[in-house]
């Protein structure tokens, strides 16, 4: 009997085994990824001369991405049959997210799994970035400072009663805080996250910059 590897190769060779990425519209909950502007800019967007960290800008927490996820696991670069976003659609999202070049490539590897078009996609991309409340302290910092990950997460809940501490994890990065990842429902509503997606940084002293 041939074994399963040695059928798949076959398959492959033949062309009827392609992989075209997970199915859209099949996924648990989605994760609104919250960057912070100044940080990510440090670590890696000053080098690539990001609009988003032009001197002109004041970004603070923006919208990394809206990504369906399971349980376990997320779906990624899915088969769609929806329409992309036109491009006035990904223009529009540089108010929330730094840039409308992120907001294609999140479309392209996220969004699509949504199941949704691209336009109402981001959408509710933006109904979920304007349901969390983002913490006004961090904008009032003149200077970088460094803090333990739960300082930003216990603001954010203070400034979100409905989120609970196992619906949010804070992210770090080369020694800065990342991002402020929020589990929600399809409809939106504040759901616990999966085991995958707590992963709270455990840095005593993680550097946090002012906004420009």
């Amino acid at each position: 009997m041939r074994s399963l590897l040695g059928i798949a190769l076959a398959l492959l060779v033949s062309g009827q085994a392609i992989a075209d990425g997970d199915k859209a519209g099949e996924f648990d909950y989605y994760v609104l990824a919250l960057s912070w502007s100044p940080n990510w800019c440090a670590i890696e967007g000053d080098a690539k001369g990001s609009p988003q960290c032009d001197d002109s800008e004041d970004f603070g927490w923006v919208m990394h991405g809206l990504w369906p996820q399971y349980h376990r696991g997320w779906p990624s670069h899915c088969v769609t049959s929806e329409r992309n976003p036109p491009r006035h659609v990904t223009n529009s999202m540089a108010d929330i997210m730094g840039t409308s070049g992120l907001a294609w490539y999140q479309w392209k590897k996220h969004g699509k799994c949504s199941g949704l078009s691209g336009e109402d996609y981001f959408a509710t991309a933006r109904k979920a970035y304007e349901s969390v409340t983002r913490p006004a302290v961090f904008r009032k910092l003149d200077k970088t400072v460094k803090l333990p990950a739960s300082v930003v997460e216990d603001a954010f809940l203070k400034a979100n009663p409905q989120l609970e501490p196992d619906m949010l994890t804070i992210t770090c990065r080369d020694s800065f805080i990342q991002e402020a990842r929020v589990c929600l429902s399809k409809d939106l509503t504040p759901v616990p996250c999966g085991r995958d997606v707590i992963k709270d940084c455990t840095l005593p002293n993680a550097r946090f910059d002012p906004v420009r």
